[in-house]
């Protein structure tokens, strides 16, 4: 009834080691479409590695895509920003890209500070876990 107050804006979040493989055929910009439809995309991050080519990175830019490179453990880094974006930036929805559970705490933080969770993923080695978190599943 009151659209007009519900919070819209969006962020992206994708976990670039598990999502950007050739055998997941993902689509980034079919990614931004979907959410631009949620809202308005104030942040799209891609964790990468450290080590990925130029290629890759000149990709995600083309995309319109923050490319975060991470030394170490990415999972950690994608974990930290996606509690600390939400609450930054003030998102009321996070879309969260990935196939397995390394993010379930952080998700389970999300929902308690309100935010709408949206994951996007691939059938192809996905956690049923997962569905169990987000208030809305969206396969590519």
């Amino acid at each position: 009834m009151f659209d007009f107050l519900k919070n819209n804006k969006v962020g992206i979040f994708v976990d670039g080691p598990n999502m950007l493989r050739k055998e997941m055929h993902l689509d980034l910009a079919k990614v931004k479409r979907k959410a631009k439809k949620m809202g308005n995309v104030i942040r799209a991050n891609v964790y990468l590695d450290q080590f990925a080519n130029e290629k890759l990175i000149e990709a995600v830019i083309n995309q319109g895509f923050e490319p975060i490179q991470a030394s170490g453990d990415i999972d950690v880094a994608m974990a930290v920003d996606l509690i600390y974006y939400p609450i930054k930036e003030n998102l009321g929805k996070v879309v969260i890209v990935t196939r397995d559970t390394d993010f379930v705490p952080a998700i389970r933080r999300l929902k308690e500070l309100g935010k709408e969770i949206i994951v996007i993923s691939k059938r192809f080695g996905f956690s049923s876990a997962l569905k169990n978190y987000a208030d809305q599943l969206i396969y590519l």
